[in-house]
């Protein structure tokens, strides 16, 4: 019988019991539970956090035939089971609940199942309680999803977001008294808050996030994509047999290039498994929730894209932050936006970038729309008449949508002048789907920005407050063009002046060389 792909199934048991596709990652786990006791993994939303937690779960339940066919089947002693404390903070309804009653119900919940009654009035008494009581069978296994849900939920209202910080911290307090009835524990997140106790008090919980050993541990490597997909690539190839010779290329533009030491790449389950079911490329992991707080953050910091893309960052700040000192670039890496290009272990240097094109394309869009006041589907109708102009090489058309755009954009926001207007110019060539190079060096200087397409190059020279024909005589007197001699498409140069008080170009003068 044919798998299926394991669309919207976090439970592991449903995984092997539904006959979807399980791509097998007992190896890394099994190194993880026999070589270590404390951890703790940052990932990204829908990435496959919650998968991991449920398949350790039924590994210390000692649920073997489950596992029937998978590397751990014949390696891990399955007659030894352990009792375990799950807890998803994603599914406890604290919102609605409020979070300390929600985590004591939980408990509670947890208990019964077991045939146990807590006394304890606390959920730090009562967690205490719990792990003591369940010990009676064996040591306990603690397995902790999603521990900072509470407070990225509230992220935006920082009192709650301390309030239910401060409950957290309450309830981790009665792990670290608790380590002899404890066999393993277990917490994922997306981001590590460095005030919370399972941090703090935990001096040997290790934090695995960047750790090279576990860097494919979630996610899906292209040669497991290959090996695991064969039937759903091959139909998604079928499809677009016109339109793209090399389909794992464009599979791999589009989902590839998540990376957590630097080297593995990584494509995202959820978006490949949506490409997969509806064998069409479309932004599936971004659609699954809107980035509101961050895109309010970086118009708040006057963020521009040559401060996003290609950004340096250090480790000691990407692993964790404090709520009331938020590190863009650490928050922009943690929850999934940016991902690392090259990590220099010697210095602890980190280079950050866009992962792929979803995630690229989709970002950029909502930035975009963020700046100019406007809905996702005004700023998208507008992006197509711009991608429409520039195709047609309609240049007066293109710069008058550009201006279309720029015209809504809060003069207060503005900042460093000619780095932000070439920051949006880039921003929207990006988006429309061409490869825009900014900050090209020659021999006599630097380009501000080429843009190729399959007919044309294009040389642009940004001016502020001047004249495009300043900006002309730059690229002529400079010999921009001479990098491109060889070319056989044709090269234009494309001069442009933004005007600081009207905010648009006033200006511009294209030349075909």
């Amino acid at each position: 019988m044919k798998k299926i792909l394991a669309l919207g199934s976090q439970e592991f048991s449903e995984v092997i019991g539904n006959n979807c596709i399980y791509i097998d990652k007992t190896k890394d786990i099994y190194k993880l539970i026999t070589e270590g006791k404390y951890y703790f993994l940052s990932r990204p939303r829908r990435f496959g956090k919650s998968l991991l937690a449920n398949t350790l779960k039924e590994i210390f339940l000692g649920n073997k035939k489950l596992f029937k066919g998978l590397w751990i089947y014949d390696k891990w002693d399955w007659e030894k089971a352990y009792p375990v404390i799950k807890i998803s903070f994603a599914s406890i309804d604290h919102n609605t609940l409020g979070l300390e009653t929600a985590i004591d119900i939980q408990l509670d919940k947890i208990a019964k199942a077991y045939g146990h009654v807590l006394d304890m009035k606390s959920i730090a008494t009562k967690f205490e309680e719990l792990i003591i009581k369940l010990s009676e069978q064996a040591q306990v296994a603690i397995i902790i999803d999603e521990y900072d849900k509470p407070i990225i939920d509230y992220i935006d209202e920082l009192e709650k977001a301390k309030e239910n910080l401060g409950i957290l911290r309450n309830f981790y307090s009665a792990v670290k008294d608790a380590d002899k009835y404890i066999r393993f524990f277990f917490v994922t997140g997306v981001s590590k808050f460095s005030n919370v106790s399972v941090f703090s008090n935990l001096n040997n919980l290790s934090d695995i996030t960047l750790n090279r050993k576990y860097s494919r541990m979630i996610g899906w490597t292209e040669e497991e994509v290959v090996d695991y997909f064969p039937d759903y690539i091959a139909k998604v190839r079928e499809r677009y047999e016109n339109v793209s010779s090399d389909i794992m290329q464009k599979i791999r533009e589009w989902y590839d290039g998540y990376s957590w030491d630097g080297q593995t790449r990584l494509y995202n389950p959820v978006s490949l498994m949506n490409l997969f079911a509806q064998q069409d490329f479309r932004n599936y992991w971004f659609e699954t929730g809107t980035p509101t707080f961050l895109l309010k953050l970086i118009k708040e910091k006057k963020f521009t894209a040559f401060d996003i893309e290609n950004s340096y960052i250090s480790t000691n700040l990407l692993d964790k932050y404090e709520i009331t000192k938020i590190t863009l670039l650490a928050l922009l890496f943690q929850t999934g936006y940016l991902t690392i290009k090259n990590y220099n272990r010697n210095s602890g240097d980190i280079i950050l970038d866009y992962p792929n094109r979803e995630v690229a394309d989709s970002f950029s869009v909502h930035i975009l729309s963020e700046l100019v006041y406007e809905e996702i589907d005004l700023t998208d109708n507008l992006l197509y008449k711009i991608r429409r102009s520039f195709i047609e090489n309609e240049i007066e058309d293109f710069i008058e949508y550009i201006n279309t755009l720029f015209s809504n954009i809060p003069y207060n926001l503005i900042d460093r002048k000619e780095k932000y207007f070439h920051s949006l110019f880039y921003l929207v060539l990006k988006i429309i789907g061409y490869n825009v190079e900014t900050e090209i060096l020659t021999i006599k200087g630097r380009i501000d920005a080429v843009v190729r397409t399959d007919e044309n190059i294009f040389i642009l020279e940004f001016k502020i407050d001047q004249s495009a024909q300043k900006a002309i005589d730059q690229i002529k007197e400079r010999n921009y063009a001479q990098k491109y001699k060889d070319d056989k498409r044709p090269v234009s140069l494309l001069g442009i002046n933004f005007d600081t008080d009207k905010k648009m170009i006033d200006d511009y003068i294209i030349e075909l060389q």
